[in-house]
């Protein structure tokens, strides 16, 4: 009774036929689901295992710039790179069981599907309650790459440059950041971050980095942070973002639910 209930609720009949074949059919209906459902969960494990994968060799974005000063940020892609694989796999071993109806393979499958979405709903809930140190973490690893401008780490200062000119930004906060820069601040030239450079004032023709000589206290750079406009990235953005997460979610439910039929309806086959 449980699992009739269960097929109508998921996959619907038509009220005309019989019972035991509405039955058949709903279990038909929730085998190849079920195997369409994972299709897609597949490949929504390759799209978090690509994710993970750009964090940690993107070197052109404010990802490349956290990543080499903060531990976290490569725990998290390489925590992206491995549930993103699991779900692959997971994903495809969920199609085989729903074609070949191997019942214990679907317990696996549910279980370890319920695993992630409680994973993924813990990791979320995380994210959300240390957001605030997250981002003072972000702050200072941002202004220690400016104040040591140029250094050692070449490969985080041309990701800074980078963001800097194709976000059309100066600094963290603001273009003020850059005074507590060492090579500014001792310099008795007036000195300026080229990459700042906003592109409707002259000269039209500075390098991408490096230090570009001002002919005044008044430095020719955008006015804007780079916070305020990853933030304004991130919020123009936020109904993609969340509308991804919110699918995913919704066809990991779906994928329990539709394994959990089948597991009722499959006899034992190991």
């Amino acid at each position: 009774m449980y699992t009739l209930i269960l097929n109508l609720l998921l996959f619907p009949c038509f009220g005309f036929l019989q019972v035991n074949k509405m039955g058949k059919g709903c279990i038909a209906a929730t085998k190849y689901f079920l195997f369409l459902f994972n299709l897609i969960f597949f490949i929504f494990g390759g799209t978090i295992m690509g994710f993970g994968l750009w964090i940690l060799l993107d070197n052109q974005s404010l990802i490349a710039v956290l990543q080499d000063s903060s531990m976290g940020l490569k725990v998290v892609s390489y925590l992206l790179i491995g549930v993103g694989s699991f779900s692959m796999l997971l994903g495809f071993l969920g199609c085989l069981g729903a074609i070949y109806e191997i019942r214990c393979l679907l317990g696996l499958y549910f279980t370890c599907l319920l695993l992630i979405l409680l994973a993924q709903v813990t990791a979320a809930i995380l994210i959300y309650l240390q957001r605030d140190s997250l981002r003072k973490e972000a702050n200072e690893i941002v202004s220690q790459v400016m104040v040591n401008y140029p250094g050692q780490n070449k490969t985080t200062e041309q990701a800074w440059d980078y963001l800097q000119k194709t976000m059309q930004c100066c600094g963290w906060n603001g273009h003020e950041d850059w005074e507590a820069n060492h090579m500014i601040k001792n310099n008795s030239l007036e000195l300026y971050p080229c990459s700042c450079h906003n592109a409707s004032l002259p000269p039209h023709n500075v390098a991408d980095s490096g230090f570009c000589q001002a002919a005044s206290n008044d430095w020719p750079v955008y006015n804007t942070g780079c916070l305020g406009n990853v933030e304004s990235w991130f919020f123009t953005n936020y109904g993609i973002i969340l509308g991804i997460c919110l699918g995913v979610a919704v066809i990991e439910v779906c994928c329990i639910s539709s394994a959990l039929g089948s597991m009722n309806n499959t006899p034992l086959h190991y």
